[in-house]
């Protein structure tokens, strides 16, 4: 008789608990969508033009769809002065603008691990070197003393659109 009361006593709590459980389940909030937040860029894009030594490029008239998700300015005097803007594309997948005074192979392998050419691709009347790596892709291109690389997990597609808003 005792033995049934210890097995019936311990089902009748984890029945007890399951339901405390599922009651915190229904009530606490739970995060929707894929758990980024969306950054305002626009004001670090200005200051980061005015302290830049380069052009600064931010996107402009990209849909709603493209979110930024980071942004920073980086003026270490032990590191060179750098500008990265990094998005949440419409089809789910990452892109980012990487600008800085590195050489155009150094900053492509600060961007995109294992790069290797693939030729190239005309965008805006730019040729822009297209590189792959093994999980990023890159498009770049050198202007004046800036090194500008478009990399991310995105297809070539949604990488040559970012590219050609960038202004």
């Amino acid at each position: 008789m005792r033995g049934r009361q210890t097995v019936r006593d311990m089902v009748l709590s984890m029945l007890a608990i399951g339901g405390v459980v599922f009651v915190g389940y229904l009530f606490i909030p739970h995060s929707e969508g894929s758990g980024l937040k969306a950054v305002d860029y626009r004001s670090s894009a200005a200051s980061a033009k005015r302290a830049a030594p380069y052009p600064v490029l931010a996107p402009e008239g990209l849909s709603e769809r493209w979110k930024a998700t980071s942004v920073e300015y980086n003026q270490d005097k032990k590191r060179p002065k750098a500008w990265h803007l990094g998005f949440l594309t419409p089809g789910g997948q990452y892109a980012a603008v990487e600008q800085s005074v590195e050489p155009r192979e150094q900053a492509v392998n600060t961007a995109v691990e294992g790069a290797k050419p693939d030729g190239t691709a005309t965008i805006g009347g730019q040729e822009w070197q297209r590189y792959q790596g093994k999980s990023y892709r890159a498009l770049v291109v050198q202007s004046g003393s800036a090194t500008t690389v478009v990399t991310g997990s995105a297809g070539w597609e949604e990488l040559t659109e970012f590219a050609r808003s960038l202004r």
